[in-house]
């Protein structure tokens, strides 16, 4: 698999003995590991990742659930997963409750299975996923039409995170001409998908290294 298309995890722990499972548990994603929630917000507001990897009991006596309301002032659509041997039942809920909650909770010892699972859900139907859903649901609700500001913003986020999951999941670079045939939009509309991935660190350059060119060609 091309690992320069794959999806970006921060995970922020402070344990080497949970670093190395995560590492080899999830060797096909792009992994940016922190100790504490104070490097995390830093890196999260550099670049924000797909997803999160939150550890409760952090390096600095921090504590994750402390962390979660200001993971998501700065990246709310990011699904975060949040790891933990200590939280009780009521923590938990805690944690997964209200609007600045985590996705989910997996406790100590983490089962390798559950997590890769987990992660593969959470990119998929979390986090971005969920946000055009809602905006899907409101465009519906309002019945605002096609040519609408707002739906065509819908619609292109919609058309994105199609792009995204295709992308990370291939061997091949961009083929614009089919991806336009399959989407039933045009390739300057493609390519400059593309270009806005490439340009909010969604997607590797390396996975269409030449949309530069190619959009001024269309242009």
């Amino acid at each position: 698999m091309n690992t320069t298309a794959m999806a970006s995890i921060l995970v922020i722990e402070d344990d080497p003995a949970q670093l190395r499972l995560y590492s080899k548990a999830l060797r096909g994603y792009r992994l940016t590991c922190v100790v504490n929630g104070t490097a995390a917000l830093s890196s999260a507001r550099e670049s924000a990742p797909d997803l999160i990897i939150l550890d409760h009991v952090l390096a600095d006596g921090e504590r994750g659930t402390e962390f979660l309301p200001r993971l998501k002032a700065v990246a709310a659509h990011v699904p975060i997963i949040m790891i933990s041997g200590t939280l009780d039942i009521q923590g938990k809920l805690k944690a997964l409750q209200g609007p600045q909650s985590a996705h989910y909770v997996l406790e100590k010892p983490v089962d390798i299975d559950e997590l890769e699972k987990t992660v593969e859900v959470a990119l998929t139907e979390c986090g971005l996923g969920e946000t055009i859903r809602v905006l899907q649901s409101l465009d519906r609700a309002e019945k605002r039409s096609g040519e609408e500001p707002d739906r065509r913003f819908t619609e292109r986020l919609a058309r994105q995170h199609e792009l995204l999951k295709r992308l990370r999941g291939s061997d091949d670079r961009s083929n614009v001409s089919q991806l336009s045939r399959d989407f039933k939009v045009s390739r300057k509309t493609i390519i400059r998908d593309l270009r806005d991935l490439i340009q909010r660190h969604q997607l590797d350059p390396a996975v269409y290294p030449h949309w530069k060119d190619d959009l001024a060609e269309e242009e």
